[in-house]
């Protein structure tokens, strides 16, 4: 065993965030209340370790409604919120489904369709492929939606008339704030969300992040490799001066061998890992060279969100 002192600066705010909380809660609730299978559409959460949890209780993932042969079983909407289609399909087949989209990304999907209503083109800023991205374009018709990822794209982007912009919940902070600035010059009209778009969870993980950062000889973040909040976090620390930061995704091997020979290390989880996540992480550390833990908290986070009304009753 190592002896020398391993300092791990430990962030706080980390993990689950108060819309991950709720959409675990609902698929429990659910299968509690109707019995299994529960199906899910979509990985509820992006975290395997999580899914596979639920999937032991009884819960069934899908990606899409028609691979769902019971039709008489209950079916629950990821986190992430779908397209409108997707009710709209699950109504036709008489399904009876529970949305646990996060009411952060709800608010989004609602911004998308006042400015749409009321004449609006509409930017998102968001990753391509990404089932948020998907469910915010699926609001309105694909014609007046645009998505962009990058300031390039902001720079290159042609479109008339009236704009507005909406935001993915989980993108960085600062790199969200450059492409809004570039799209506020080309477009000096273009209309902001009344209260900005990137959630609490998100932004406050990132402030824990950049506050430590440059202290660490490296960064890890325990989080899925599909977790877009995840992977922003590994981002901020390499901009806030760790190079040597890094995804952990327990199923693979974890890099001892250089943790060890650090002097600090930094460690966060994303909004959709388990606390155990981290506590296992430190546990095995803790195996292999002497650690001392300094947690670093940033700030206070109180926020929870209501169950949907048929698991309540």
């Amino acid at each position: 065993m190592n002896t020398k002192e391993l300092k791990i600066l430990l962030a706080y705010p980390r993990g689950f965030c108060a819309g991950v909380d709720r959409a675990i809660e609902i698929v429990k609730k659910t299968l509690s209340k109707f019995g299994p299978p529960v199906y899910v559409r979509h990985e509820i959460v992006h975290n395997t370790q999580v899914v596979e949890s639920l999937k032991k209780l009884g819960a069934v993932f899908v990606e899409e409604l028609n691979e769902i042969k019971d039709r008489t079983r209950p079916v629950i909407f990821s986190a992430h919120g779908v397209p409108k289609s997707v009710p709209e399909e699950a109504s036709n087949k008489k399904m009876f489904y529970i949305d646990a989209t996060c009411p952060l990304v709800t608010k989004v999907h609602r911004e998308a369709e006042r400015h749409n209503k009321n004449g609006y083109k509409i930017i998102l800023i968001g990753h391509k492929g990404h089932p948020e991205v998907i469910g915010t374009m699926g609001q309105i018709p694909k014609e007046n939606i645009v998505l962009i990822e990058t300031i390039e794209d902001a720079k290159k982007i042609k479109i008339d008339g009236p704009i507005a912009y909406v935001t993915q919940t989980t993108l960085s902070v600062d790199d969200t704030k450059d492409i809004i600035e570039v799209l506020k010059k080309k477009f000096p009209t273009i209309k902001s969300p009344v209260k900005e778009d990137i959630c609490y969870a998100t932004t406050n993980r990132q402030n824990a992040v950049k506050k430590i950062a440059s202290q660490c000889d490296m960064f890890l973040v325990i989080g899925s490799d599909n977790s877009s909040n995840s992977k922003r976090l590994v981002e901020v620390a390499k901009k806030a001066g760790c190079r040597k930061a890094q995804l952990i995704n327990f199923k693979k091997e974890l890099p001892l061998k250089e943790i060890v020979n650090c002097n600090t290390i930094g460690l966060t989880s994303g909004a959709s890992a388990p606390e155990k996540l981290v506590q296992d992480f430190i546990s095995e550390i803790k195996k292999h060279t002497k650690v001392f833990i300094d947690e670093q908290n940033t700030s206070k986070e109180g926020v929870t969100f209501k169950l949907p009304s048929t698991l309540i009753n």
